[in-house]
């Protein structure tokens, strides 16, 4: 999965979670959210070396 998707999945966990109560399910949310903030820069990263690298 993309960092994007990641962030979408948890936004929708964090959102099925407020509405229905259920705290667990809003937490696990945040945290995809993260883990897909995290995957975009590491994504970026690794854009910019091969880049780097090419000579672009």
């Amino acid at each position: 999965m993309t960092g994007n998707t990641d962030k979408l999945k948890g936004k929708v966990k964090e959102t099925a979670g407020t509405a229905t109560g259920d705290d667990q399910l809003k937490a696990e949310g945040k945290t995809d959210q993260n883990v897909g903030k995290v995957k975009e820069k590491v994504e970026g990263a690794l854009d910019a070396v091969k880049d780097k690298l090419s000579g672009k």
